[in-house]
């Protein structure tokens, strides 16, 4: 049988005062109560834990070898009580939240570090999405909070707040590409070039060459995809700047690099337990 909880406290408080009727104050239990649990631990383990024939009992070596282990099951037993109480009082078990590559904030990696102290029993998710395909994350309820380059416009079902930081997306090819040897060029001179574009249907809208394309589901695959030449990519600058400052060539031309607003998103039919509100919050304060 498996000792419970009673008995394995009981052991391990009288191993740490040295004392069965020390143990007995502390836990508020009869001295008899705290002897008869650890003696039926000793038979349940078929083991002697304690050496009683001096004036006080000592833990023998084997009762060191598992006290060590009746401590783990004691931690165990508490961390399995604090998540219960976490998720009766509404916490959400699981957090997912998806992030657009667009955005690298200093901002969101600080709220991690409360987070995990607020919401340590709440499992977060991290996933990588971008623009339409983050929204369909965030409907499905795949993802419950959503950080995605501002679109024109949202379903109704999605609720949207610009975030305080704005980031960068600037033209890039390969330092060996035909382009890369220009310092200044006019957008005319893109035609002329594959571009690599996003795989998204919003991607598909705002392609800039018009023309012939490869494309990727994710910013860090057209950055290794412009890294082998393949053509010229627009990728947020904070990517490349740590990623492929090496072997990328910033483009320069009119109205380049652009200025990216990142929106906040969520479920209008799902409502954010604490646990995602509060990060919310965090990241929009």
């Amino acid at each position: 049988m498996f000792p419970s909880s009673e008995a394995l406290l009981a052991f391990a408080e009288a191993a740490k005062l040295g004392s069965f009727s020390a143990a007995a104050l502390k836990l508020g239990k009869g001295q008899s109560t705290i002897s008869t649990a650890i003696a039926n631990l000793e038979i349940d383990f078929g083991l002697v834990l304690f050496d009683r024939s001096g004036r006080k009992p000592t833990l023998t070596q084997q009762g060191e070898a598992m006290l060590r282990h009746a401590e783990d099951v004691l931690r165990a037993y508490s961390r399995l009580g604090q998540a219960a109480n976490t998720f009766v009082s509404g916490h959400e078990p699981r957090l997912s939240v998806a992030l657009s590559d667009t955005y690298q904030s200093d901002r969101f990696e600080e709220a991690l570090n409360s987070f995990g102290e607020r919401f340590p029993e709440t499992e977060l998710e991290c996933l990588i999405a971008e623009c339409d395909d983050l929204v369909t994350l965030i409907q499905s309820g795949r993802a419950q909070i959503g950080f995605v380059e501002q679109q024109q416009s949202y379903p109704a079902d999605i609720c949207a707040r610009p975030v305080p930081e704005q980031t960068e997306i600037a033209l890039y090819v390969a330092r060996s590409h035909p382009l890369a040897e220009q310092k200044w060029i006019q957008a005319d001179m893109l035609l002329q070039y594959r571009e690599l574009r996003l795989s998204t249907v919003l991607g598909a809208q705002t392609s800039l060459s018009h023309g012939r394309s490869w494309s990727a589901p994710s910013y860090l695959m057209l950055m290794e995809m412009a890294q082998r030449g393949f053509g010229w990519a627009a990728l947020p600058r904070w990517l490349v700047e740590r990623f492929g400052r090496d072997s990328l060539y910033e483009l320069r031309l009119q109205a380049w690099p652009r200025n990216i607003v990142v929106d906040a998103v969520c479920s209008r039919r799902q409502p954010l337990g604490p646990a995602g509100a509060w990060l919310l919050e965090a990241m929009l304060s």
